[in-house]
Protein backbone atom coordinates (compact mmCIF):
# COMPACT_ATOMS: atom_id res chain seq x y z
CA UNK A 1 0.00 0.00 0.00
CA UNK A 2 0.99 3.73 -0.90
CA UNK A 3 0.93 6.27 2.01
CA UNK A 4 1.47 9.47 1.02
CA UNK A 5 2.59 12.20 3.83
CA UNK A 6 1.88 15.52 2.08
CA UNK A 7 3.10 17.67 4.58
CA UNK A 8 4.97 16.98 8.33
CA UNK A 9 4.86 20.16 10.48
CA UNK A 10 7.47 20.18 13.32
CA UNK A 11 7.17 23.34 15.69
CA UNK A 12 9.95 23.85 18.51
CA UNK A 13 8.32 25.94 21.21
CA UNK A 14 11.42 28.11 22.82
CA UNK A 15 12.26 30.17 25.20
CA UNK A 16 14.92 32.88 24.98
CA UNK A 17 17.13 29.98 24.05
CA UNK A 18 19.00 30.77 20.62
CA UNK A 19 21.96 28.76 20.81
CA UNK A 20 19.99 25.35 22.02
CA UNK A 21 17.33 26.24 19.78
CA UNK A 22 19.70 26.46 16.95
CA UNK A 23 20.51 22.89 17.49
CA UNK A 24 17.14 21.65 17.44
CA UNK A 25 16.51 22.82 14.23
CA UNK A 26 19.84 21.60 12.85
CA UNK A 27 19.39 18.60 14.15
CA UNK A 28 15.83 17.72 12.03
CA UNK A 29 17.13 19.61 9.00
CA UNK A 30 20.31 17.01 9.05
CA UNK A 31 17.78 13.77 8.78
CA UNK A 32 17.24 12.52 5.12
CA UNK A 33 13.30 11.60 4.43
CA UNK A 34 11.46 12.04 1.17
CA UNK A 35 8.43 13.69 2.58
CA UNK A 36 7.94 17.34 1.99
CA UNK A 37 8.52 19.05 6.00
CA UNK A 38 8.49 22.98 7.90
CA UNK A 39 9.98 23.28 10.46
CA UNK A 40 8.72 26.63 12.48
CA UNK A 41 10.50 28.11 15.34
CA UNK A 42 8.00 29.83 18.21
CA UNK A 43 9.47 31.97 19.98
CA UNK A 44 8.69 35.33 22.17
CA UNK A 45 12.14 37.14 21.34
CA UNK A 46 12.62 38.91 18.49
CA UNK A 47 16.49 38.18 18.96
CA UNK A 48 15.79 34.29 18.93
CA UNK A 49 14.42 35.13 15.14
CA UNK A 50 17.07 36.84 14.50
CA UNK A 51 19.40 34.43 15.45
CA UNK A 52 17.60 31.88 13.52
CA UNK A 53 17.99 33.88 10.55
CA UNK A 54 21.64 34.73 10.42
CA UNK A 55 22.75 30.92 10.99
CA UNK A 56 19.83 29.18 9.12
CA UNK A 57 19.57 29.92 5.44
CA UNK A 58 16.75 27.16 4.45
CA UNK A 59 13.45 28.01 3.62
CA UNK A 60 11.58 24.74 5.05
CA UNK A 61 12.81 27.16 8.31
CA UNK A 62 10.02 29.48 9.58
CA UNK A 63 9.62 32.07 12.70
CA UNK A 64 6.47 32.52 14.41
CA UNK A 65 6.85 35.28 17.34
CA UNK A 66 3.99 34.20 19.93
CA UNK A 67 2.52 36.29 22.39
CA UNK A 68 4.43 35.05 25.55
CA UNK A 69 0.99 33.65 27.21
CA UNK A 70 2.65 29.93 27.32
CA UNK A 71 3.09 26.92 25.40
CA UNK A 72 -0.14 25.69 25.75
CA UNK A 73 -1.54 29.05 24.12
CA UNK A 74 0.86 29.35 21.53
CA UNK A 75 0.24 25.88 20.28
CA UNK A 76 -3.51 26.11 20.12
CA UNK A 77 -2.82 29.11 17.66
CA UNK A 78 -0.39 26.99 15.95
CA UNK A 79 -2.44 24.13 15.96
CA UNK A 80 -5.62 26.10 14.20
CA UNK A 81 -3.32 27.32 11.82
CA UNK A 82 -1.54 24.19 10.33
CA UNK A 83 -4.97 22.31 10.63
CA UNK A 84 -5.50 20.27 7.61
CA UNK A 85 -8.67 17.87 6.68
CA UNK A 86 -5.55 15.54 5.18
CA UNK A 87 -4.85 13.05 8.53
CA UNK A 88 -2.32 11.43 6.38
CA UNK A 89 -0.31 15.20 7.46
CA UNK A 90 1.84 15.09 11.02
CA UNK A 91 2.30 17.27 13.67
CA UNK A 92 5.66 16.99 15.68
CA UNK A 93 6.09 19.26 18.64
CA UNK A 94 9.05 19.84 20.61
CA UNK A 95 11.18 21.68 22.71
CA UNK A 96 13.86 24.14 21.65
CA UNK A 97 16.39 22.96 24.70
CA UNK A 98 16.04 19.57 23.57
CA UNK A 99 17.41 17.55 20.24
CA UNK A 100 16.33 14.49 18.64
CA UNK A 101 18.20 11.05 17.69
CA UNK A 102 19.07 11.28 13.78
CA UNK A 103 16.12 8.39 13.23
CA UNK A 104 13.61 10.71 14.34
CA UNK A 105 11.48 11.83 11.34
CA UNK A 106 12.00 8.59 9.65
CA UNK A 107 10.39 6.59 12.54
CA UNK A 108 7.58 8.73 13.06
CA UNK A 109 6.49 8.74 9.89
CA UNK A 110 6.65 5.07 9.34
CA UNK A 111 4.91 4.38 12.85
CA UNK A 112 2.08 6.85 11.61
CA UNK A 113 1.48 4.39 8.28
CA UNK A 114 -1.08 2.91 10.56
CA UNK A 115 -4.06 4.80 10.10
CA UNK A 116 -5.32 3.47 14.10
CA UNK A 117 -2.37 5.73 15.28
CA UNK A 118 -3.10 9.24 16.58
CA UNK A 119 -0.66 10.31 18.89
CA UNK A 120 3.18 9.02 19.15
CA UNK A 121 5.75 9.68 21.95
CA UNK A 122 9.31 8.56 22.29
CA UNK A 123 12.55 7.62 24.60
CA UNK A 124 13.48 10.68 26.89
CA UNK A 125 17.13 10.33 27.63
CA UNK A 126 18.78 12.27 30.25
CA UNK A 127 22.22 14.08 29.20
CA UNK A 128 23.07 14.89 32.53
CA UNK A 129 26.04 12.90 33.96
CA UNK A 130 24.66 9.70 36.13
CA UNK A 131 27.45 10.26 38.78
CA UNK A 132 25.58 13.65 40.96
CA UNK A 133 23.03 13.73 42.77
CA UNK A 134 20.49 15.49 40.23
CA UNK A 135 22.11 13.62 37.01
CA UNK A 136 21.13 9.99 39.01
CA UNK A 137 17.72 11.23 39.61
CA UNK A 138 16.72 12.29 36.13
CA UNK A 139 18.72 8.94 34.83
CA UNK A 140 16.50 7.10 37.48
CA UNK A 141 12.72 8.61 36.48
CA UNK A 142 13.52 9.00 33.09
CA UNK A 143 14.04 5.24 32.93
CA UNK A 144 11.15 4.92 34.99
CA UNK A 145 8.84 6.64 32.63
CA UNK A 146 10.04 5.13 29.57
CA UNK A 147 9.63 1.51 31.11
CA UNK A 148 5.59 2.54 31.98
CA UNK A 149 5.30 3.93 28.26
CA UNK A 150 6.84 0.84 26.92
CA UNK A 151 4.36 -1.60 28.94
CA UNK A 152 1.26 0.75 28.27
CA UNK A 153 1.99 1.37 24.06
CA UNK A 154 -0.70 0.77 21.66
CA UNK A 155 -3.17 -1.29 23.40
CA UNK A 156 -3.68 1.20 26.93
CA UNK A 157 -4.19 5.28 27.44
CA UNK A 158 -0.64 7.13 28.90
CA UNK A 159 0.03 10.39 28.61
CA UNK A 160 2.84 11.65 26.05
CA UNK A 161 6.39 13.57 26.85
CA UNK A 162 6.01 16.82 26.05
CA UNK A 163 9.62 17.19 24.88
CA UNK A 164 8.89 15.55 21.88
CA UNK A 165 5.54 13.68 20.58
CA UNK A 166 3.86 13.71 17.75
CA UNK A 167 -0.43 13.74 16.01
CA UNK A 168 -1.74 13.19 13.36
CA UNK A 169 -3.54 16.11 11.65
CA UNK A 170 -7.10 16.56 10.76
CA UNK A 171 -8.23 15.36 14.22
CA UNK A 172 -8.03 18.03 16.85
CA UNK A 173 -8.12 21.83 16.80
CA UNK A 174 -7.81 23.17 20.06
CA UNK A 175 -7.01 22.05 23.78
CA UNK A 176 -7.89 23.43 27.06
CA UNK A 177 -4.81 25.42 28.22
CA UNK A 178 -5.25 24.90 31.97
CA UNK A 179 -3.54 21.51 31.68
CA UNK A 180 -0.67 20.11 30.29
CA UNK A 181 -0.44 20.01 26.54
CA UNK A 182 1.59 16.17 26.53
CA UNK A 183 -1.56 15.12 28.91
CA UNK A 184 -4.29 16.48 27.01
CA UNK A 185 -3.68 16.38 23.44
CA UNK A 186 -3.29 12.70 24.05
CA UNK A 187 -6.16 12.08 25.86
CA UNK A 188 -8.46 13.77 23.44
CA UNK A 189 -7.01 11.34 20.64
CA UNK A 190 -7.96 8.30 22.78
CA UNK A 191 -10.99 9.35 23.19
CA UNK A 192 -11.74 9.57 19.77
CA UNK A 193 -10.30 5.64 19.51
CA UNK A 194 -6.89 6.77 18.53
CA UNK A 195 -3.80 4.71 19.36
CA UNK A 196 -0.90 6.01 21.79
CA UNK A 197 2.42 4.46 20.50
CA UNK A 198 5.58 4.65 22.46
CA UNK A 199 8.78 4.34 19.86
CA UNK A 200 11.62 3.10 22.01
CA UNK A 201 14.49 3.57 19.23
CA UNK A 202 13.57 7.04 18.56
CA UNK A 203 15.25 9.33 21.65
CA UNK A 204 14.80 13.15 22.88
CA UNK A 205 18.15 14.27 24.64
CA UNK A 206 17.67 16.80 27.59
CA UNK A 207 19.06 18.18 30.49
CA UNK A 208 17.75 18.36 33.58
CA UNK A 209 18.11 20.68 36.29
CA UNK A 210 21.41 20.52 38.91
CA UNK A 211 20.21 22.30 41.77
CA UNK A 212 17.83 21.94 44.44
CA UNK A 213 15.55 25.25 43.35
CA UNK A 214 15.15 24.45 40.03
CA UNK A 215 14.42 20.83 40.09
CA UNK A 216 11.81 21.67 42.68
CA UNK A 217 10.17 24.75 40.57
CA UNK A 218 9.90 22.19 37.45
CA UNK A 219 8.64 19.13 39.15
CA UNK A 220 5.78 21.49 41.17
CA UNK A 221 5.09 23.35 38.38
CA UNK A 222 4.57 19.61 36.42
CA UNK A 223 2.56 18.61 39.07
CA UNK A 224 -0.09 21.13 39.05
CA UNK A 225 -0.15 20.99 35.18
CA UNK A 226 -0.91 17.17 35.52
CA UNK A 227 -3.34 17.35 38.76
CA UNK A 228 -5.57 19.80 37.14
CA UNK A 229 -6.73 16.79 34.75
CA UNK A 230 -8.61 16.10 37.70
CA UNK A 231 -10.98 18.73 37.77
CA UNK A 232 -11.55 19.40 33.77
CA UNK A 233 -11.50 15.39 32.82
CA UNK A 234 -12.23 13.59 35.58
CA UNK A 235 -12.85 10.64 33.40
CA UNK A 236 -9.26 10.23 32.17
CA UNK A 237 -7.54 7.45 32.43
CA UNK A 238 -3.58 9.11 34.82
CA UNK A 239 -0.67 7.72 34.49
CA UNK A 240 1.03 10.87 35.77
CA UNK A 241 0.02 10.44 39.31
CA UNK A 242 0.81 9.99 42.96
CA UNK A 243 -0.31 6.99 43.36
CA UNK A 244 0.31 5.78 39.70
CA UNK A 245 3.93 6.97 41.20
CA UNK A 246 3.96 4.52 44.13
CA UNK A 247 2.29 1.53 41.70
CA UNK A 248 4.42 1.79 38.82
CA UNK A 249 7.37 3.34 40.21
CA UNK A 250 8.07 2.78 43.40
CA UNK A 251 10.00 -0.99 42.84
CA UNK A 252 11.77 0.40 39.82
CA UNK A 253 13.32 3.28 42.48
CA UNK A 254 14.44 1.32 45.29
CA UNK A 255 15.33 -1.49 42.80
CA UNK A 256 17.61 0.84 41.03
CA UNK A 257 20.75 1.60 43.22
CA UNK A 258 23.92 0.20 42.43
CA UNK A 259 26.23 1.63 45.11
CA UNK A 260 25.86 2.74 48.24
CA UNK A 261 25.93 6.61 46.89
CA UNK A 262 23.08 5.59 44.56
CA UNK A 263 21.21 4.42 47.66
CA UNK A 264 21.66 7.08 49.95
CA UNK A 265 20.59 9.54 46.58
CA UNK A 266 17.23 6.98 46.23
CA UNK A 267 16.52 7.83 49.57
CA UNK A 268 16.52 11.49 49.31
CA UNK A 269 14.74 10.90 45.54
CA UNK A 270 11.88 9.66 47.88
CA UNK A 271 11.60 12.43 50.44
CA UNK A 272 11.91 15.21 47.32
CA UNK A 273 9.02 13.57 45.76
CA UNK A 274 6.33 12.84 48.82
CA UNK A 275 7.32 16.90 49.77
CA UNK A 276 7.10 18.35 45.76
CA UNK A 277 3.50 16.78 45.69
CA UNK A 278 2.50 17.98 49.06
CA UNK A 279 3.40 21.73 48.01
CA UNK A 280 1.88 21.38 44.60
CA UNK A 281 -1.66 19.74 46.59
CA UNK A 282 -1.09 22.49 48.87
CA UNK A 283 -1.02 25.32 45.92
CA UNK A 284 -4.28 23.88 44.22
CA UNK A 285 -5.66 24.35 47.31
CA UNK A 286 -4.71 27.79 48.23
CA UNK A 287 -5.84 28.51 44.91
CA UNK A 288 -2.05 28.53 43.05
CA UNK A 289 -3.59 27.33 40.20
CA UNK A 290 -1.37 26.14 37.16
CA UNK A 291 -0.48 28.45 34.65
CA UNK A 292 1.59 27.77 31.58
CA UNK A 293 3.78 31.27 31.44
CA UNK A 294 6.72 30.14 29.63
CA UNK A 295 9.12 28.63 32.41
CA UNK A 296 9.02 32.17 34.14
CA UNK A 297 10.27 30.88 37.06
CA UNK A 298 13.68 30.32 35.27
CA UNK A 299 15.17 27.24 35.48
CA UNK A 300 18.08 28.57 34.22
CA UNK A 301 19.95 25.23 34.98
CA UNK A 302 18.36 23.53 32.67
CA UNK A 303 19.40 25.25 29.58
CA UNK A 304 22.00 23.52 27.77
CA UNK A 305 23.97 25.85 25.31
CA UNK A 306 22.08 29.55 26.62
Amino acid sequence: MLFNFNMIDIIITSYNEPKATLRAVNTFLKQKINEKYKIIVCDPFIKVKKFIQKNVNNKKVSFYLDYGEGKSYALNLLLKKLYSNNRDNILIFTDGDVYVSENALDEIINAFKDKNLGCITCKIVSIDNKNTKYGYWSHLLFSGANKLRKKLSNNKFFECSGYLFAIRNGIIKEFSMDVSEDSIIPYLFWNKNYKIKYLDNVKVYVKNPDNWKDWKNQKIRNIKGHENLNKIYPKMPRTKSFFNEIKYGLLHVISSPKTIKEMFWTIELLFARLFIYAKAFYELRKKKVYSDGWRETEIKSAKPLD
